[in-house]
């Protein structure tokens, strides 16, 4: 079995739109710092690097998928001409009153994935900058982290493995945790 770490998109690769606002074209699109390098270093782990992202901007008529899709192709394209390869991006295209299986925090793309390239969930991460991405990833059996600050309150069901500042300090930690190493949460 493979071992893939699953990356959220919008907070994690790429610099979150605005509240209430979208990334609705590539010349919206700002790779953040870091992310090549912690990429390359998955890649060259020998992790699965699968993109799991909600989209409901589907649903609400801001773009089509056809445009999303085009936004994403830009996006591998551009991290391999880096060297840093996506293998795979599933994203749900659902409103939140669909009450699909897809849309995190319910783990219907994580587990899709898995199915198709043979994952061993055990061995897997979920990395995300919102609660629901450290809940699709408890619920399919993976390890999670949740990048940036959050305060977590009483929730301990959801609380994430590992916090991280940046998908990189998230890189460093479930790097150090595959090879045995056991670091303590960054802030």
């Amino acid at each position: 079995m493979r071992k893939a770490v699953f990356l959220d998109r919008d907070g994690v690769i790429n610099r979150k739109a605005p509240e209430g606002d979208y990334i609705k074209s590539w010349g919206e699109f700002e790779i953040l710092p870091g992310v090549v390098s912690a990429i390359k270093r998955l890649n060259e782990e020998g992790f699965l690097v699968i993109v799991i992202s909600n989209q409901r901007c589907i649903a609400r008529g801001i773009i089509t998928e056809d445009e999303l899709n085009e936004i994403h192709e830009k996006m591998k394209e551009e991290l391999a001409k880096k060297g840093a390869i996506i293998d795979d991006i599933y994203y749900c295209p659902h409103d939140i009153k669909d009450r699909c299986s897809c849309r995190k925090p319910q783990p219907g793309l994580l587990l899709r994935a898995a199915k198709k390239y043979n994952i061993d969930l055990d061995q897997s991460w979920m990395v995300g900058d919102s609660i629901s991405d450290v809940e699709a990833g408890k619920r399919s059996g993976c390890r999670t982290v949740l990048v940036g600050k959050y305060e977590f309150g009483s929730c301990e069901e959801f609380k994430p493995d590992i916090t991280a500042d940046s998908l990189a300090g998230a890189v460093d930690q479930i790097l150090d945790k595959s090879q045995g190493s056991e670091p303590g949460v960054e802030s």
